[in-house]
């Protein structure tokens, strides 16, 4: 099945309450979602928890979800940086209370450069993910985000171990690469 189909699908059945499908989205797209938050926080526990809040909010609002793109990720991405957003704000407000008692003036800013890279970033991994062949997206859907092994994948996409394992390592270089090129420079 092609991999927008697959999602137009499967965000029809979640949207119509079947936790099974949105379970399979959860799978295919955790992952990114995580190296987007991330990406933002700086922080693999607060990245976690963003994650699972992200796909908690996606749950709510699936039922008046139009899909505009192939992908289900650029709205995901969408979510994740809101939450991402509140949790830096959360943080700068307990920080600030910690350091200096209560100071109740003191704006929750944002930092606009880790949201324009996380934006970019998020962009990235879609085009990328979108840019794949059918095969490459599955291999990578199939391995990376459903932990199969090689051998299981091979033989459920019908092709050889090694076309599995050397694809599965050209898709990682690739979202890298799309992951390393918004990263700031020091």
């Amino acid at each position: 099945m092609a991999h927008d189909a697959h999602d137009r699908t499967l965000v029809a059945r979640a949207a119509a309450g079947s936790e099974s499908a949105f379970r399979t989205l959860y799978r295919a797209y955790v992952r990114p979602v995580y190296w987007i938050a991330y990406g933002i926080l700086g922080d693999a526990g607060d990245a976690e928890d963003v994650t699972q809040e992200a796909f908690v909010v996606a749950w709510r609002k699936l039922p008046g979800l139009e899909l505009a793109s192939d992908s289900l990720l650029p709205w995901l991405a969408t979510i994740c940086r809101f939450q991402a957003a509140n949790r830096l704000r959360r943080r700068q407000r307990d920080a600030a209370h910690t350091a200096e008692g209560v100071d109740e003036l003191l704006p929750a800013l944002i930092d606009v450069e880790q949201q324009v890279i996380a934006t970019e970033l998020a962009d990235r991994i879609a085009a990328e993910l979108d840019g794949m062949t059918v095969l490459d997206r599955e291999i990578f859907r199939l391995c990376a985000t459903e932990g199969w092994d090689y051998r299981a994948a091979a033989a459920e996409l019908g092709v050889g171990h090694g076309v599995v394992r050397n694809r599965l390592s050209r898709v990682r270089t690739r979202l890298r690469g799309a992951v390393t090129e918004t990263e700031p420079a020091s």
